[in-house]
């Protein structure tokens, strides 16, 4: 096991000093138990604590391959200027205010930009949070491709059986993915007492996955497939779906259809929950250029290795609007912005952001001081937009 970085003592006065509640957010596994609730780290544990996710909570580890898939830099670099809120903004002023750890762009695979902030070395990973949802939702078709998911109408209780008899009965597959089960669910991440943050916090029935046994006590709310409800839970179901039925963990299974075909650079980890399970919904921590990587995977269709990894036509389907959420649409897993791109996208501002008809990916990684915000939100659309503009 590796030195962890964030010891006891320097937690609990971390604790006191913020006024924390050191206990269990969503459903992570903390090497100690004095560690700070995760939705609520102060920022100096955002900053080291978001490198190095390995040396607080329990991980696996996603194995890359012998070969990297190079990224050369493009002939010309950007480093676009823009307006927003009545001020001037420049790559650098952006980063430093919104606390922003590395910024990737890419044109059709080749690096327009590369920029790292708050100590970051290109080595460094860095957590994901919901971004890894749309991996998730990748490997659920992979798993289809391989013949180990009947398809995306296969019922959810074929594959987590504990969920027969419950507010699951009759969900499919695609209305996981589309975040659209009818079960009731709150994501308030500032609620104490939200599913979000409660989740984890549950004892698990004896034998079975923490989650699976919250979420089996969850009453219905909506019929199947008619409403849209951002729900982490159904994401970490999801993850134990493809778990289940592929027979593999699903660190072995990234690595076997993405990490190590596709040419990852570093070795990725990921974060598990107390019945040592992946999170399907959270926290895949990876290089800044390997989230260029998994962007650049989607961008050709889900190819890696020569093969495809997914079905045909999976990546335009999962990247295009399957259900009206309020917005631009929901995907499988993955969110329709209106400027026409398609986004992972987690909370406190990590985003992997593809304009699919220019060829063009962004990444974003950052330690916003509070997990969502109207004004985050616009200040990298804003950014997202100069970028847009400055690679054309």
């Amino acid at each position: 096991m590796t030195r962890p970085l964030i010891r006891k003592a320097a937690l609990a006065g971390a604790v006191a000093a913020a006024g924390l509640i050191a206990t269990p957010a969503l459903a992570q596994a903390p090497l100690d138990p004095a560690t700070p609730n995760f939705l609520m780290w102060s920022p100096e544990l955002q900053s080291r604590g978001y490198r190095t996710i390995e040396d607080v909570f329990q991980v696996n580890t996603i194995a890359r391959g012998e070969a990297v898939r190079p990224l050369v830099m493009a002939d010309r670099q950007i480093d676009p200027t823009f307006e927003h809120e009545g001020k001037s903004w420049t790559v650098s002023s952006y980063m430093e205010a919104f606390n922003v750890s590395g910024v990737l762009v890419l044109k059709d695979g080749q690096i327009l930009l590369e920029r790292y902030g708050m100590g970051r070395q290109p080595a460094d990973r860095w957590t994901s949070f919901s971004v890894a949802k749309s991996l998730t939702s990748t490997l659920v078709g992979a798993a289809i491709q391989d013949g180990k998911i009947a398809g995306l109408n296969a019922p959810v209780t074929d594959y987590i059986p504990e969920l027969a008899g419950s507010g699951y009965d009759g969900v499919t597959v695609r209305q996981l993915l589309m975040m659209s089960s009818g079960v009731k669910w709150n994501e308030d991440y500032t609620d104490p007492n939200s599913d979000v943050a409660s989740a984890g916090a549950a004892p698990a029935e004896p034998g079975m996955n923490a989650m699976v046994s919250y979420m089996r006590k969850l009453p219905r709310e909506n019929p199947p497939g008619t409403v849209f409800n951002y729900n982490t839970g159904e994401t970490d179901l999801a993850g134990v779906l493809v778990a289940n039925a592929t027979g593999q963990s699903l660190s072995a299974y990234a690595s076997e259809k993405i990490w190590k075909p596709y040419g990852m650079e570093r070795d990725a980890i990921w974060m598990l929950d107390p019945s040592g399970l992946e999170r399907g919904g959270c926290c895949i921590s990876m290089t800044l250029r390997d989230y260029g990587r998994v962007g650049q995977f989607m961008l050709e269709g889900g190819m890696a290795g020569g093969k495809a990894v997914v079905p045909e036509g999976w990546v335009a389907q999962a990247t295009s609007a399957q259900i009206d959420n309020g917005d631009a649409g929901y995907g499988y897993f993955w969110w329709m912005n209106r400027d026409g791109a398609y986004q992972a996208s987690g909370i406190f501002g990590q985003s992997i952001t593809t304009y699919r008809d220019d060829g063009l990916v962004i990444v974003i990684n950052s330690a916003w001081p509070r997990a969502t915000g109207r004004d985050l939100s616009l200040a990298r659309s804003a950014f997202l937009s100069a970028v847009r503009e400055a690679a054309k």
